[in-house]
């Protein structure tokens, strides 16, 4: 195991979770090459030992200034790399970073110097959002799942909440556990800051948002929650497509069962 997990088990215990979702993704055909992305902030468990551990690469830059994040832990997924490698060895495949005192520039503090993924700043400036806002978020996921993509490609999914709404009615779960539905971001160039700030415009409203014809990125307490409420959302869009595939349009849940359900488990109308 990593040095700097061995006397830390509730850090390693957050990237044991970051690892079984990697495996995961790859597992479902979401993350073909080095496709998708994680980040977590470990701040919570950054104890004074590893406060003063010292860089293992030069102070790197954002490309932004995310006044929230200073001094704070990271860990990411690096650039290029493999979720089906991640899922077996995290820390050869990812980086711990550390945010400088001007909120500009990070450092890799271990365990390799893998440089991490490229989306870093759309991550951090997530992080940054999340932070300020004083929501308890701590993972953000970017994945490709198959089904939401596909459905991206239809104009008619892409305006405000009606693939929230069609999902919602495949699957009474698709509602308990995800109760904001599912944003919508027009194409953008992937890892772009535009995407980013169009991203996180929708964040008050969704912790799930679709980047149209390309994946998702969500956020959660936990990375495995934000990958469980991907994997929900992508089963009911499953059930949508099958039911296409058999050769009829799916009825879906009425009106009033979806306001029974809401009603029932308390959830936004």
């Amino acid at each position: 195991m990593s040095s700097i997990l061995i006397s830390r088990p509730a850090l390693a215990a957050e990237i044991d979770k970051v690892a079984e979702v990697a495996g995961y993704l790859w597992q479902k055909g979401w993350a073909e090459r080095n496709g998708g992305n994680i980040t977590i902030n470990i701040t919570e468990f950054a104890d004074d030992e590893m406060r003063r551990m010292p860089a293992i690469s030069q102070p790197l830059s954002i490309g932004a200034t995310l006044p929230a994040l200073k001094n704070g832990f990271f860990y990411c997924k690096g650039t290029q790399k493999r979720m089906r490698d991640l899922a077996r060895d995290p820390m050869a495949n990812g980086s711990i970073i550390r945010i400088l005192d001007d909120c500009a520039h990070y450092v890799i503090i271990a365990d390799q110097p893998v440089m991490p993924t490229s989306e870093l700043p759309s991550h951090l400036s997530v992080h940054n959002y999340l932070l300020s806002q004083g929501i308890p978020y701590n993972a953000s996921m970017h994945t490709h799942p198959i089904e939401l993509v596909a459905m991206t490609h239809h104009r008619k999914f892409l305006e405000k909440d009606v693939a929230s709404n069609l999902l919602w009615s495949m699957i009474p779960e698709t509602k308990a556990f995800c109760p904001r539905g599912l944003g919508m971001v027009p194409y953008q160039l992937p890892s772009s800051v535009e995407l980013a700030e169009s991203t996180i415009a929708e964040l008050p409203d969704y912790d799930v948002v679709m980047w149209e014809k390309h994946g998702v990125f969500a956020v959660d307490t936990d990375i495995m929650a934000a990958f469980d409420q991907v994997d929900v959302l992508n089963k009911a869009a499953q059930i949508y497509v099958t039911s296409r595939n058999m050769g009829f349009e799916p009825e879906g849940m009425s009106p009033e069962q979806m306001h029974e359900l809401s009603v029932a488990f308390n959830l936004p109308k």
